[in-house]
């Protein structure tokens, strides 16, 4: 199989939009789909804060509008999933779930973070619909809402503040008697009024009482063996993202959280590029991951037009 000029891995907002330029440039990009096509917005109902839709607009939607845009200029698709790499060219060769292997001149990563959640099937059942791990993404639809926050650490001390501009009330749940975070993030949410933290606590499971929307949860005191019932109609869980580099490891530079190091968008290895969630544990945003593939695109371009692929 001959050698592709461009390989772009994944399709959430950084892939599609690194391809909407790959192939404006004539790069002629092949796009690798991964597990899940059009990545973490496609389990967003509605999407508010991507520029140009006032009226909003729902995140599989919008994933599909950028993949038909991509497509438009000459994008190719492999509805499969990178296994495992040989980034020690270029050029640099991928190894798909099918057995079969591709090679090509120049990378760029866009394959994500995924969320961790608690592990309930009466959570997954209700993510988009009331579950959510994005405070900034989803907290203005529960203005004056009584919500709950997931998790003792730095982020959800964090997503737990902000979601008091919105909700009505803030109840965060940790399991321990003590929070990982911080102290000074600690103190931010123990002194703050609309916050109440219900300590040595769990979440037994997420109810949604004939409604098919998060209506409460069901907790369950971790030294007692208690349950109890909180009327909230979100549950944020914010437990820590896992960034997808598995087929990549021991080959690029990894921070400690294992979030891939990139200048701009240049990784460790010439001629790889990360773009979006992968390499960015801070904004985590579809316009931020959409900019960064951009950038990534004109990286490649330069990185390609110097080995002799056209202009840049």
């Amino acid at each position: 199989m001959a050698t592709e000029k461009l390989i772009i891995i994944g399709t959430g907002a950084a892939g599609y939009t690194a391809a909407i330029y790959a192939a404006r440039a004539n790069l002629a990009p092949l796009l690798i789909d991964g597990l899940q096509p059009g990545g973490q917005l496609t389990t967003t109902t509605e999407v508010e804060n991507f520029p140009g839709f006032p009226k909003g607009i729902t995140g599989p939607e919008l994933m599909e509008l950028m993949r038909q845009q991509a497509e438009k200029f000459g994008t190719r698709f492999v509805a499969d999933v990178v296994t495992g790499s040989d980034l020690s060219g270029p050029p640099f060769k991928l190894t798909l779930g099918n057995g079969d292997t591709l090679s090509a001149d120049a990378l760029i990563i866009a394959t994500g973070a995924t969320a961790k959640y608690l592990g309930l099937p009466s959570e997954q059942k209700l993510i988009g619909r009331g579950v959510s791990a994005c405070a900034t993404c989803d907290g203005a639809f529960y203005r004056n809402k009584p919500i709950a926050v997931a998790g003792g650490g730095d982020t959800a001390m964090e997503e737990a503040v902000y979601l008091t501009r919105f909700a009505s009330k803030v109840t965060l749940i940790h399991r321990r008697d003590a929070f990982r975070a911080s102290k000074i993030m600690a103190d931010r949410v123990l002194q703050h009024p609309k916050i109440e933290v219900r300590w040595n606590t769990v979440i037994d499971e997420v109810l949604d009482v004939a409604k098919n929307d998060v209506t409460g949860l069901r907790l369950k005191d971790v030294k007692t063996g208690a349950l109890s019932t909180l009327d909230v109609t979100g549950l944020f869980v914010a437990i820590g993202h896992q960034p997808n580099v598995e087929p990549f490891k021991g080959q690029l530079d990894l921070n400690p959280a294992g979030y891939i190091l990139a200048q701009n968008t240049r990784t460790s290895r010439p001629g790889v590029f990360a773009a979006g969630d992968v390499q960015d544990p801070l904004y985590r945003q579809a316009i931020t991951a959409a900019g960064s593939g951009c950038m990534a695109a004109l990286e490649a371009q330069q990185y390609l037009a110097e080995l002799g692929h056209g202009k840049a």
